[in-house]
């Protein structure tokens, strides 16, 4: 029904070396980035941040997406032009968030699940008419010695299925977000057997609810240790196991896979997405989609003045550009 319109996305989404920028923290997630810079979580410091992400010069070259949060849909500069709107001018098309957050899952070991599908076409054609081209809905999964359990990872991934075709029936591309939490001690070796199991049943999910792989993003995490872990992975080891579980249990009709940062520093995002796109051929694009990996020096440089705004800006534009190098596995850390 909404073919061309999907596949047109899908070739914006598309282009090498460029990735998405997640900036749709809740009020609440920015409130604990804002806290970090000493800057008071308001309306107004909120639209300030997000319009200097728009105004960014040269964004486009490196990023082709953004993720927006529901209140920059309504934020507009002094002359009144919509956020979103400054981001398309560009080339950097909209997506909006549009999961409801997480909800404690019955009987588990305090597993989450995420709520938003009431009233959700509804709420994708209001945010389609704003300019909406994507969406996101993100599951998480924790790993622990019960953990994921199967009542998790098939209530998950049913949700992120229900969620994918909403989207593809009103002509909107979904990324599909199931993230494998960083925390606590785990192995790789535990994290590539918790991954292999939820994408399974990702998969199955998408199938029996007829999800059009071919208009889909991917967004999972890289496969790697727990971040309490006595050392942390190597880069080489990340991308060995990534692509293993991914060759493993991602059909090749998916085109895309933008990993998430997942509580990465800005420096380690890139450089294990580096080694990643250094393993030769892959059935898909590699490419990034990161939140606080990619704003996290931005924010502090920009501090909450309006002085340090083209400071900050620079700041973002080198890390994009550093993200789209290692989309090529041509990231040098000599560049930093």
């Amino acid at each position: 029904m909404y073919y061309d319109e999907l596949a047109t996305t899908m070739d914006h989404l598309l282009q090498d070396g460029k990735g998405i920028l997640a900036a749709d923290e809740s009020n609440g997630t920015i409130g604990k980035r804002f806290a970090t810079i000493g800057l008071e979580n308001n309306e107004k410091s909120r639209r300030d941040y997000r319009l200097l992400l728009a105004t960014t010069p040269e964004l486009e070259q490196y990023i082709h997406g953004v993720i927006l949060f529901e209140e920059t849909f309504h934020n507009k500069d002094e002359h009144g032009t919509p956020i979103a709107e400054l981001f398309a001018k560009k080339g950097i098309i909209p997506g909006i968030k549009v999961d409801k957050g997480l909800v404690l899952l019955a009987n588990t070991d305090d597993e989450k699940v995420t709520q938003g599908l009431d009233g959700l076409t509804e709420r994708l054609m209001q945010f389609k008419k704003l300019g909406a081209k994507f969406a996101k809905w993100r599951n998480v999964y924790s790993i622990s010695d019960h953990t994921p359990s199967l009542t998790a990872m098939k209530a998950g991934a049913e949700m992120l299925a229900r969620y994918a075709a909403c989207c593809q029936s009103v002509g909107i591309v979904p990324i599909v977000e199931p993230e494998v939490l960083i925390d606590g001690p785990h192995s790789i070796e535990r994290c590539a057997e918790a991954s292999e199991m939820v994408l399974h049943e990702l998969f199955h999910a998408l199938f029996v609810h007829q999800v059009e792989l071919e208009n889909i993003v991917l967004k999972p995490s890289m496969i790697t240790c727990g971040k309490n872990a006595p050392t942390f992975s190597s880069p080489e080891e990340i991308a060995d196991y990534t692509l293993s579980v991914f060759r493993n249990n991602v059909p090749a009709a998916v085109p895309t896979i933008n990993f998430l940062s997942g509580g990465q520093t800005s420096k380690q995002a890139t450089i294990n997405l580096n080694a990643i796109n250094s393993t030769g051929y892959q059935p898909w694009t590699l490419s990034f989609s990161y939140g606080r990996a990619l704003q996290e020096d931005c924010l502090q440089a920009w501090g909450g003045k309006a002085a340090n705004i083209a400071k900050a800006q620079a700041v973002l534009l080198h890390r994009a550009r550093q993200n789209s190098l290692a989309c090529f596995g041509e990231y040098q850390e000599t560049e930093e």
